[in-house]
């Protein structure tokens, strides 16, 4: 496990991309605060075409904004930029968060805030964050499915009754570990979590809280039929992979689902690029922790 560590910087800024979260209208003065902001540095700003809707304005189909933005920006929650990030992931661009909601784990920036942070970005007092993010491979006879998750793959069963029972394989090039069994799950299911990740499902499970810029995949069983299950951290090199005889769900991102029956295994890994998250310099993750979950408040 190591800590991704960066002295990354914007190397140009001449286009910025934006995606609004879906039916606020009441966020357009957002846009246009953040655009003069932008316009103030000839950086042009790019909407995306939903987005733009919106507003009554025209904009651009979001490959072609990937394509041509230097950053990319979402006004919205935590759910916005989590969209945002997995939809523009090849394109490797760096991600900003606009927080229209109440306090996000990953967006910082209020309203108030826009034009200021702006000017810092301009006076380089900024930082870029890499993000892990899961390489989620859907492996079947008919061909693989590759996927990306930004927060967490849950496999969970498909209706209230009934449980389900997974089996779980682990990898380890490094620790010279060929595919080995590691348990089998029995019960609601199980989350398979990034440190992003960790605050979310993961938590309300009772997963461990693991700081986000570090190298590790969170598995946390739901509700298991054992008491003496319990969630596993596994560092950077390690794979996990899953197979069920039952009818299992998997959702990634709580955006995407999948039917375990159509594949053989499901095989998740650290992928070998992560996200990057443009912050404030002075942000501070564990004042948000302590914010969000009242650590330290006496009730």
């Amino acid at each position: 496990m190591h800590l991704l560590e960066s002295d990354d910087k914007l190397t140009r800024l001449h286009t910025a991309g934006l995606v609004v979260r879906p039916n606020s209208p009441e966020l357009e003065k957002y846009y246009y605060i953040l655009k003069n902001a932008l316009k103030k540095y000839n950086v042009s700003l790019l909407i995306e075409e939903q987005s733009a809707k919106q507003f009554g304005i025209s904009g651009v189909p979001d490959k072609e904004m990937f394509e041509k933005s230097d950053i990319l920006i979402s006004i919205g929650g935590d759910g916005t930029l989590l969209s945002l990030s997995r939809r523009s992931y090849k394109y490797n661009k760096p991600i900003l968060g606009i927080n229209a909601g109440n306090l996000g784990f990953l967006t910082d920036i209020k309203l108030d805030e826009i034009e200021q942070f702006i000017d810092k970005i301009f006076q380089g007092k900024y930082r870029i964050d890499h993000r892990m993010v899961l390489d989620v491979i859907l492996a079947s006879q008919v061909g693989d499915k590759s996927l990306i998750a930004f927060n967490d793959v849950v496999l969970s069963r498909p209706s209230i009754e009934g449980m389900v029972n997974v089996d779980a394989y682990i990898t380890s090039h490094k620790a010279h570990m060929q595919k080995k069994h590691l348990n089998r799950y029995y019960g609601d299911g199980v989350i398979v979590s990034t440190p992003t990740g960790s605050t979310a499902y993961n938590l309300s499970a009772g997963g461990p809280i693991v700081y986000p810029l570090t190298e590790a995949i969170i598995v946390t069983p739901i509700c298991p039929h054992s008491l003496t299950e319990r969630p596993l951290v596994l560092p950077a090199d390690f794979e996990i992979s899953f197979e069920s005889d039952d009818e299992t769900i998997i959702v990634v991102d709580g955006q995407d689902i999948y039917n375990l029956k159509f594949f053989d295994t499901i095989c998740i890994k650290i992928a070998s690029k992560g996200i990057r998250m443009i912050h404030r310099m002075e942000r501070n993750y564990f004042d948000i922790l302590k914010q969000k979950l009242h650590w330290g408040s006496h009730h």
